[in-house]
């Protein structure tokens, strides 16, 4: 018998197929995700994959800078989007110049993103998010949590929780403490990666003092209830005020899944206020999150208020069917209880194949990390 040969034809690092059983199990996702948005009056917006690299420029990404960059016809560069915020931020100041705030928009789009590849990271990720313009805070803000908690449930997870932050925080304590430019960039590397013992190895070359240096090292790790609110040092009152104020205003089942977090820190950098992420036990990284940006419009020319979030489908995706397997939270029941395969007729999503609680051809949770 003449063995069967199988050619192997590569595809780009970071990138994957998405076959038809796993396809319909991220279809019934995210369908869930947009009745869910258009429920609280997010219409959803399409924008171009590719954007003019002088546009994307205006927004401080940080590490999620667009990686991939091509030429026009006529020379100009374009960038493939690494987010949806920014090419949205340019929608409202073109588009809807005119119109009275709130506008309320909402997204499922591909953004592209440079990783190492040896990290095993996705440069290609599928994301849902809302964005909320001309709401500010504290309002606007509990009104995103409320979105994504309502998404989170409407979905099937059920261990999640939400760490809430202030971007503000860190760099107002590093400024009272007059910490040099250069030290506070590293600082804030480390407290992305909660590199705590990263951050105590830079304390200790900065030149500060025992007391400014023990300060620094132990804000950021004040995590939990309403009780890490207390005590704050002057220069965070305002930040942890405004946490406590968001908190005072959520509903009794969003407030329980908030965990306060005055050390948490996003890697993009036009993030100004309230910042959050999704975690779930079933996940080693986080599935999502968001926060404000007030200052971002005021780049393409309206000046505006606006806060966000955006989920990674595949984490979600992975975190539903960790769940299943390890606390029984539903990530499919309607396929079993509908006449046609995978068919969604109760909110919630049906798999389609999970012989060990895994989505079909999804890899590990190790390898399929991807920032929101």
């Amino acid at each position: 018998m003449i063995p069967r040969v199988f050619m192997i034809h590569p595809i780009p690092s970071g990138t994957r197929d998405v076959l038809p059983e796993e396809t319909r199990e991220v279809r019934a996702i995210t369908d869930t995700l947009r009745g869910v948005f258009e429920r609280h009056q997010y219409g959803e917006v399409y924008t171009p994959a590719l954007e003019y690299e002088s546009v994307l420029s205006r927004a401080d990404m940080a590490e999620a800078r667009p990686a991939y960059r091509v030429f026009d016809e006529a020379g100009a560069v374009l960038a493939l989007r690494s987010d949806m915020t920014v090419p949205i931020a340019r929608v409202v100041a073109s588009r809807y110049a005119g119109s009275e705030p709130p506008l309320r928009f909402c997204y499922f789009a591909h953004c592209y993103r440079g990783v190492r590849p040896q990290r095993g990271q996705s440069r290609e990720l599928l994301q849902a998010g809302i964005e909320l313009i001309g709401s500010p805070a504290p309002e606007g803000t509990v009104e995103a949590l409320t979105v994504l908690c309502h998404a989170l449930d409407a979905v099937g997870l059920r261990d999640y929780r939400i760490g809430l932050g202030d971007a503000s925080l860190f760099p107002a304590l590093m400024g009272s403490l007059q910490v040099r430019e250069e030290v506070r960039r590293d600082m804030l590397e480390a407290l992305v990666r909660r590199d705590f013992v990263g951050l105590e190895h830079k304390l200790a070359d900065s030149g500060l003092s025992d007391e400014a240096a023990a300060l620094l090292l132990e804000v950021p790790q004040r995590r939990g209830g309403p009780e890490v609110l207390s005590d704050a040092p002057p220069p965070a009152v305002e930040p942890v005020t405004g946490m406590r104020r968001v908190h005072e205003r959520l509903d009794p089942e969003v407030a329980e899944r908030v965990i306060f977090d005055l050390g948490l820190v996003r890697n993009i950098g036009y993030y100004t206020g309230a910042v959050f992420e999704v975690y779930d036990p079933a996940l080693g990284s986080p599935i999502g999150g968001g926060g404000r940006y007030d200052e971002l419009l005021a780049r393409f020319g309206r000046s505006l208020p606006a806060v966000g979030f955006a989920l990674g489908i595949d984490r979600l995706h992975i975190a539903l069917a960790g769940e299943e397997r390890g606390t029984g939270a539903l990530l499919a029941r309607s396929s079993a209880r509908s006449e046609e395969p995978g068919a969604v007729g109760d909110g919630s999503v049906p798999a389609s194949a999970h012989a060990e609680g895994r989505p079909t051809a999804a890899g590990t949770k190790g390898n399929r990390a991807e920032g929101a």
